[in-house]
């Protein structure tokens, strides 16, 4: 075994890493950039290392410094997480010339998995079933057109090079080919550096599921059993859960052995993923994954196995710690992935400080020799008082619960998630509370459009305890203005003392969410404690719960409690599964900000300019794409919100733009 690793990677993934180090007494180093100084991976490790500047590409991705770092801290192996460099066959051949085990599969494994069409070239080759398609390396656009049109629409345009949902792109007819490609190509160069694509027949409805193998450089390979990850948004995973529901026996068993059969292929070693593509009992080889995935957690629950373990045994030259008869399954598990972003405006990523994090009661990681299984575990990179920046991934934290039955699990997840707090950028948390809690979900009914499939339904409006959760933010607000610490009532408080008559005061707040102004009144009147909200009058109770920001009440004859983190005047209430947010429209309040007007087309996030599409003096219709930006390595097309004529352009290719800032002018019709 190690003494000393390097992890190169950031956030949770890096966290990870370093859990099992410390478990093992291996000591691990950290690399961070100028964004990522105080971040938690920099802590969990036992040394850092200043790699460079905020941006991924002045910094995780230079593999010089990396090199440099594990030379100079004395590290005898890299680790390189997901994601960045963990599939780079050039930094796999840098880690062998300057001596450095690389905690990955052999260079040529990555080379022959790293191109999308070679991989299936060689799969055809191992007789791994495969999706009709054109794989070929000639890359003229007319060429490609021919092929989608003699192939039937809708095709996939996937990047060659691609992961991650990335340079991806469904096609639905001949005429929407040609931009679709271009985009295709273009989010494929920015973020892989190989524009080369491949086609192939779009199936409906599929399944995504992924087979977990593992293989020794002493001829040992197995596989750790199945994950079904086709809950997806923009192609992107949202909830993965091991093993995958509803497969038969013999089903699970052809593709485990497929999965070995396609690692043994390309002389495999370490941790790897196959990933397939369902139709009913059908499975294809989509792609294979020459490293650990994001949802990886999933399936150690589901064995009780450190696959972190395993990566640092089988890397030091130690055969697979079991064989494949002594693996077995035990459980049901669910991950979801919790991001900063928001559902609503199409998932952009969302930016700012975590001003208030709170999880679930659970572990950050806990398996090892015993097997021992969290009922619920967080996988974070962040803290609270941490920043969500626009430079990396904007994932949260990743919730996984363990039961002993998929509906054991799945109650447990609804429960979790209603558990989860966060104030400060948008968040997914309620999104996958709907998600997991939809009937078919629930039902297991799986396949990769669930989510545009039901799209009125998981963005429906719902009953928000709109009454209730005022009536906690009312009680902090007494709280905060003088109701005293240990005070039951507000009214037992001198400052609402009066002679001979009852007391009366009114709150106004504005609803965030809606944008809407809502006011509370509360009395005391002869030892009677009344409410006044949502065109109700009932009798009213506060108190302070056990922890700072925790309050309960009693309207009429409903007792909630609750949690209420304030930040200046608003007031952010978690209670009944619900999380809803006022602010208090105090005397000294500033009128909320104009709308911004028409014609003025503003960023939905921070990011930069990669296209423009129009110049001043442009006659558009409504929808006609303006701009295309660029935020945490997507692609977002910013449309005219009306027809009317392009007057102004304020930004060009190449410049970096603010959440808010406004692009350019549109004199609408």
């Amino acid at each position: 075994m190690f003494n000393k690793i390097l992890i190169a990677n950031r956030g949770e993934i890096a966290c990870r890493v370093a859990a099992t180090c410390r478990r093992l007494g291996v000591k691990s180093v950290a690399v961070y950039s100028d964004a990522d100084a105080n971040a938690k991976h920099v802590a969990a490790c036992d040394e850092a290392v200043h790699i460079g500047e905020a941006s991924a590409a002045q910094s995780y991705l230079r593999i010089e410094r990396i090199i440099a770092a594990a030379k100079a801290t004395g590290a005898q192996a890299i680790h390189p997480g997901y994601g960045f460099l963990s599939e780079n066959e050039e930094f796999g051949r840098a880690c062998e010339e300057a001596g450095i085990v690389f905690i990955g599969p052999p260079v040529a494994a990555i080379a022959a998995m790293g191109s999308k069409a070679a991989a299936k070239a060689l799969m055809h080759a191992a007789a791994v079933p495969l999706v009709p398609g054109y794989h070929g390396d000639d890359q003229d656009a007319a060429l490609l057109q021919r092929e989608a049109d003699a192939m039937g629409y809708p095709v996939l345009l996937k990047a060659s090079a691609g992961g991650g949902g990335k340079g991806m792109r469904v096609v639905e007819r001949s005429e929407d080919f040609a931009a679709a490609l271009a985009s295709c190509k273009r989010e494929a160069a920015s973020s892989f550096g190989n524009d080369r694509v491949l086609i192939e027949k779009y199936l409906q409805r599929p399944r995504h599921v992924e087979v977990q193998v593992f293989a020794d450089s002493h001829g040992g390979a197995v596989y750790l059993f199945d994950r079904d990850c086709s809950v997806q948004r923009r192609h992107q995973k949202v909830l993965e859960e091991a093993p995958a529901p509803g497969l038969a026996d013999d089903v699970r068993r052809a593709m485990g052995e497929a999965a070995v059969a396609a690692a043994r292929a390309v002389d495999y070693v370490g941790a790897g993923t196959v990933e397939f593509i369902m139709t009913g009992a059908n499975f294809y080889f989509m792609e294979m994954n020459t490293r650990l995935q994001v949802e990886h957690p999933v399936t150690e629950m589901i064995t009780g196995l450190d696959l972190v373990e395993w990566q640092l045994r089988v890397a030091a030259g130690e055969p697979l710690p079991l064989a494949q008869s002594q693996l077995a399954v035990t459980g049901h598990a669910l991950e979801a992935r919790i991001y900063a972003e928001n559902p609503v405006r199409g998932f952009l990523p969302s930016t700012g400080t975590l001003k208030h994090l709170h999880m679930p009661a659970g572990v950050e990681f806990r398996l090892g020799d015993a097997g021992q299984r969290a009922s619920v575990r967080i996988d974070s990179g962040v803290r609270e008082g941490d920043t969500i920046t626009p430079f990396y991934d904007p994932m949260i934290a990743k919730l996984i619960v363990h039961g002993a039955t998929r509906a054991d699990a799945l109650a447990r997840m609804q429960r979790a998630l209603e558990e989860c707090e966060v104030v400060g950028p948008s968040t997914n948390v309620e999104f996958l509370h709907r998600l997991v809690t939809c009937e078919p979900f629930a039902n297991a009914d799986l396949d990769t459009g669930l989510i545009e499939r039901h799209h009125d339904a998981l963005f429906a409006p719902f009953d928000r305890p709109l009454r209730e959760a005022l009536a906690l933010a009312s009680a902090a607000l007494i709280g905060r203005e003088g109701g005293g610490v240990n005070t039951a009532s507000p009214w037992q408080a001198l400052a609402h003392w009066r002679l001979n008559s009852g007391f009366t005061q009114t709150f106004k707040w504005r609803d965030l969410e809606r944008d809407t102004p809502i006011e509370v009144a509360f009395a005391h009147d002869g030892g009677v404690q009344t409410l006044a909200c949502a065109a109700s009058d009932e009798r009213f109770t506060w108190w302070r719960g056990a922890s700072a920001n925790e309050y309960g009440v009693t309207i009429g004859d409903t007792r909630v409690t609750g949690h209420v983190f304030i930040d200046a005047d608003v007031f952010h209430v978690f209670c009944l599964g619900a999380a809803l947010s006022f602010e208090w429209q105090n005397l000294l309040a500033h009128a909320a900000d104009a709308e911004h007007g028409e014609g003025r087309l503003t960023a939905p996030m921070p990011g930069k300019v990669i296209a423009v599409l129009v110049e001043p003096g442009a006659v558009v219709e409504k929808g006609a794409p303006l701009i295309v930006m660029e935020a945490m390595k997507m692609e977002h097309t910013i449309g005219a919100p009306a027809a009317g004529k392009v007057t102004e352009v304020l930004y060009g290719v190449g410049d970096q733009v603010a959440d808010g800032a406004q692009l350019l002018m549109l004199e609408t019709e």
